[in-house]
């Protein structure tokens, strides 16, 4: 097998534990502020108008973004659905709840006007209301919510509890650094987002379970030997698998980000950055955590 890393490497990552955790306290204390100071939902979770319009001809995405541009609407989402050939598009506007109709009225008659020469069909009209869009948000973060206890069971169950709240605080470490990138770059929070979110839990969960079975491997051959010798050889002897199987990931979600199109770009933007923290986190928070807790458990 390729080894990045020779193997009987003996990099003591414990000693960089302390620094790598005022970091990470930085970077998630900055994501929380910026995600309730500036983070933008999208229609799904604020509330707004979907209008689905099916054209007789061929039309380009970014011609039909711009024309919308142009007509007024600013924030407008546009994005193809179903097969190329069907020239299919959705379009999401937001609006106050009292001009909702009169939006979805106004985004109909440009779309006739200027596409009456290429003909136009207007499918589908949905209007998502600002409450429901809330109750929207609220399960969508529920989700999240009861994907990170379910994972806290299973770590306790399947090695020991002392494992749990150090998988979790990483998890809650890459949620919230991904969720800080989107509200930094005015990336809007919709259903898509949920989704990729949940994909980053499960990514970055399997890197840390990864670790914690080394360390519990080493510990059951080698008992007596202090914790942190334990986690430092079981992050040495995988680390060169982390490297490997990371780059080849993230390799392919940095090519769908940048040439995937727009329909796809918000998803991959929550996996690269996911890959990126969730391999730093199977390192750097989660095997912390697990010290410090049963440091506090012994003292107890």
């Amino acid at each position: 097998m390729l080894e990045v890393i020779k193997s009987g490497s003996k990099i003591n990552f414990v000693s960089k534990f302390k620094v790598c955790t005022i970091l990470s306290s930085i970077l998630v204390i900055g994501s929380i502020i910026l995600v309730f100071k500036q983070m933008q939902y999208g229609v799904d979770f604020r509330g707004g108008a979907e209008i689905q319009a099916k054209f007789n001809q061929k039309l380009d995405l970014n011609d039909l973004r711009k024309t919308m541009g142009q007509a007024g609407f600013k924030g407008i989402l546009v994005q193809t659905i179903g097969e190329v050939e069907n020239h299919e598009f959705l379009l999401k506007v937001q609006a106050e709840a009292s001009e909702l109709n009169q939006m979805t009225s106004r985004v109909e008659q440009t779309l006739n006007d200027k596409y009456a020469s290429i003909g136009v069909i207007i499918e589908k009209v949905d209007i998502v209301g600002p409450k429901a869009g809330a109750q929207l948000r609220f399960s969508g973060f529920l989700a999240m919510f009861w994907a990170l206890l379910s994972i806290m069971f299973y770590i306790g169950l399947r090695f020991h509890v002392k494992y749990s709240p150090g998988a979790i605080v990483a998890l809650f470490h890459d949620v919230s650094i991904v969720l800080g990138v989107y509200a930094l770059t005015g990336t809007e929070f919709t259903l898509q987002t949920v989704a990729a979110i949940l994909a980053v839990i499960g990514y970055s969960v399997n890197d840390t379970v990864i670790v914690y079975d080394r360390v519990r491997e080493h510990e059951s051959k080698f008992a007596g030997i202090d914790l942190k010798n334990h986690i430092n050889n079981a992050i040495n002897e995988t680390l060169s698998r982390t490297i490997l199987t990371s780059a080849t990931t993230l390799f392919v979600t940095i090519i769908m980000l940048v040439m995937g199109g727009l329909a796809i770009k918000d998803f991959f933007l929550a996996m690269t950055v996911g890959i990126i923290v969730g391999t730093y986190s199977s390192i750097f928070v989660a095997a912390p955590i697990t010290l410090f807790f049963e440091k506090f458990v012994k003292s107890k």
